[in-house]
């Protein structure tokens, strides 16, 4: 398959267990979906910046087990990656608490070497990034990211350009309290989107959308022709190719720990897409790996149990 970027932050994962105990791992919205791309067979790259210390070596080795390509990491010298801590109620429900203001991943695109990083957005099949993504950069980051989504956009002469999937990630505490930064930031990404894989209830606290079909009205009207409104056991809406349907889940899973069930539905339905599946069948791909992964507690299933969930 054509390569991916997934673009973002990984950082140490603290996850309580049922015992009290915490358990160390690493983790990040995008580098989630990309590790699940990587299992569904899909070449994928994953692009952020890390320290020099001993986890940061253990975020690399992890990615480059997984099947990610890590050689677009930026390395910064003395620098150590962020941290979130995780805690789940009875239901599943998290709760996460991040140590991050300091993350190298905030200045990927000032770092020495970002011109890199660029280049290989213009040149990718697919680009993936989040709202949490967005958030990390300062204005001069945020202004780089976004020209290099627009010519990756534009694609070579005679020849269709990346697709840039958008996931609406949302976290005020990311964004200082300030909505009305964040609303425009979303903006502009959304203008440089072909693809948006946005969770209804982050809309809902970003821009008041009454309903899954609200958030396609308005999220369209950027020029972004493909949209699925992931709204958890209540299935998801997806527009694509001048229609809208609704897909429900197949099946019902009283869940153990929720994170990552958005990444890896984005995952499932962009692997089936790259491998032409309908966004249908695509929406239902992502439906059984998130299904399988809110089993599990922590960011990133063991590879053995999704193994058995059919993505295509």
């Amino acid at each position: 398959m054509p390569k991916v970027v997934c673009v973002g932050e990984v950082m140490v994962e603290l996850a309580r267990g049922s015992d009290g105990r915490f358990g160390l791992s690493f983790g990040g919205d995008t580098f989630n979906t990309a590790v699940y791309l990587a299992r569904a067979g899909v070449d994928v790259a994953y692009a952020t910046a890390l320290g020099d210390d001993a986890f940061s070596g253990d975020i690399l080795a992890l990615g480059t087990a997984e099947g990610v390509d890590m050689g677009l990491v930026r390395r910064a010298r003395g620098r150590v990656p962020g941290l979130y801590l995780i805690t789940t109620d009875d239901t599943g429900e998290r709760s996460f608490h991040y140590w991050r203001d300091t993350s190298p991943a905030r200045s990927l695109f000032e770092a020495e070497g970002w011109e890199e990083v660029a280049a290989a957005l213009v040149e990718a099949r697919a680009v993936y990034f989040s709202g949490i993504t967005l958030s990390l950069y300062s204005n001069q980051g945020l202004g780089r990211f976004l020209a290099a989504l627009e010519l990756a956009g534009a694609g070579a002469p005679g020849q269709p350009g990346a697709w840039r999937v958008f996931d609406g990630n949302f976290r005020p505490r990311g964004w200082g309290g300030d909505l009305n930064r964040a609303r425009t930031v979303f903006a502009e990404a959304l203008k440089r989107s072909s693809m948006a894989l946005p969770t209804f209830e982050d809309e809902v606290a970003l821009w008041g959308d009454a309903s899954p079909a609200a958030t396609i009205a308005r999220i369209t009207t950027y020029g972004v022709s493909e949209v699925v409104v992931k709204n958890g056991a209540a299935g998801a809406l997806v527009h694509a190719e001048g229609r809208t349907v609704e897909v429900p889940v197949e099946r019902t899973v009283a869940p153990v720990d929720t994170t990552g069930a958005g990444d890896s539905f984005n995952a499932g339905y962009l692997a089936a897409r790259l491998s032409g599946a309908s966004p249908e069948d695509a929406a239902l791909a992502g439906h059984r790996l998130a299904a399988e992964v809110i089993l599990h507690r922590g960011a990133i299933i063991p590879r053995a149990a999704q193994e058995g969930v059919r993505t295509h």
